[in-house]
């Protein structure tokens, strides 16, 4: 079992920046793909961005790109998510969520796409922005 918990969240005016962090422990391996997911209120759950947890591979959400970061700190087993010049749209219920992909034949270890079902979620933490 892998447990996550998140933290950070908050509310903030349009343009500002926040970031959140989500500490994993358990039974947890270097091999795991982590993401940061969002559900606003009436909305389904969005995928915003993941990353590979030992090769660093990234992927974001269109609506994110350019604004959002994801990046980790591998001796903390943390990832974080800085979040720059956030729009009233990012308002959401932010979740920290872990992967362990199937090695490919080679070896390496994949990132999880954002479009995959992830195994282990977090409570999750508010993000509130007001325009």
């Amino acid at each position: 079992q892998v447990q996550l918990v998140e933290s950070g969240g908050g509310s903030v005016q349009a343009g500002d920046s926040l970031r959140l962090s989500c500490v994993a422990s358990g039974q947890f391996f270097s091999s795991y793909s982590m993401a940061w997911f969002r559900q606003a209120p009436g909305k389904e759950r969005e995928g915003v961005a993941a990353i590979n947890w030992s090769g660093g591979g990234l992927e974001y959400a269109d609506s994110v790109k350019g604004r959002f970061t994801i990046f980790r700190d591998v001796a903390k087993a943390t990832v974080y998510l800085q979040m720059n010049g956030l729009k009233f749209e990012d308002t959401a219920i932010y979740y920290c969520a872990a992967h362990l992909p199937r090695p490919l034949a080679d070896g390496a270890v994949p990132l999880t796409p954002l479009t995959v079902e992830y195994d282990y979620w977090g409570q999750g933490t508010q993000v509130t922005v007001s325009s």
